[in-house]
């Protein structure tokens, strides 16, 4: 891989110096760098600017130096063009980024060498309806979120399931979580976590208004279908947490795994459980304690 897109967060602190970096094993390995029209184009010298669409296009590999919001934001960028994401982290270690910054020039090694492995992460799609025209259509690598407008009020959402009703829930909101996004709003909300590798969503009622309301997993094959059909204010429709349309009684949502997902390029020694571990604190040892 030689023509490497950059999508950086230049509000974590070094990110202008990890970049000048970049730069430098760039040149140094014959690589390419492209970038986008904005602040990351200032900071990047020597780099290819390109919009969006054509970042997608044209690089092999897209490098979101960050955290997991900048991955969201690659995949936001992809589009379903099916180019890899490599996750370099410049903060805490997210669930998404899977390469520290120390460990930056030995991922430029890799993807020139070819020395690393690639997993598929599956997407959301979620089209919104209203009086039968369709008005929007999202892609969602984490999550659909429905919820939080800007009443306390609760509300009631009917769920289908390939056309049959699942429940009518009052709630203050809903999540259909892909297995990626499983460990983030919905994990806060008492989902499960499921493994990347999971055919499977997971649906998460925000605050249900009965104790016996639990998270449901289905197949990712299935189509969901959400209408709100009791509610006193508009809704906000949230997609890997960007605000992106506000929901009205009577709209439909209908969510199912989207035909293109997201590759993401891994290092020979990456573990989802040891990022597990570290993220979320557990504690155990298979040895006794004497």
């Amino acid at each position: 891989m030689k023509k490497i897109g950059v999508v950086v967060n230049c509000r974590k602190p070094h990110a202008s110096t990890v970049l000048q970096r970049l730069a430098g094993k760039a040149r140094a390995l014959g690589m390419e760098l492209y970038v986008t029209c904005g602040e990351e184009g200032e900071l990047l010298p020597g780099a290819t600017k390109l919009s969006e669409a054509e970042l997608a296009k044209t690089t092999d590999v897209l490098l979101a130096l960050g955290g997991d919001g900048t991955v969201l934001r690659a995949a936001r960028i992809l589009d379903g063009a099916d180019k890899p994401v490599l996750g370099v982290n410049l903060g805490s270690l997210g669930f998404l980024t899977s390469v520290t910054e120390q460990n930056l020039d030995h991922a430029l090694e890799a993807l020139t060498s070819g020395v690393y492995t690639t997993s598929n992460r599956s997407v959301a799609e979620c089209r919104v309806f209203r009086d039968e025209k369709e008005i929007g259509c999202y892609r969602g690598l984490n999550d659909v979120v429905i919820g939080w407008g800007e009443s306390s009020r609760v509300i009631t959402l009917d769920v289908e399931l390939d056309g049959e009703q699942v429940a009518s829930y009052k709630c203050d909101g809903l999540i259909v979580s892909t297995p990626t996004g499983s460990t983030g709003h919905s994990l806060s909300a008492g989902g499960p976590i499921l493994h990347p590798d999971s055919p499977c969503f997971v649906i998460t009622i925000i605050c249900p208004h009965t104790l016996s309301n639990r998270p449901l997993v289905i197949s990712d094959r299935s189509v969901v279908v959400v209408r709100g059909v009791q509610t006193t204010k508009e809704l906000l429709l949230s997609v890997d947490g960007q605000e992106e349309l506000s929901i009205k009684q009577g709209d439909r949502l209908e969510i199912r795994r989207a035909g293109n997902g997201v590759r993401f390029v891994h290092l020979p020694d990456y573990s989802y459980f040891a990022v597990l571990q570290q993220k979320l604190l557990w504690r155990g040892s298979s040895t006794a304690e004497g």
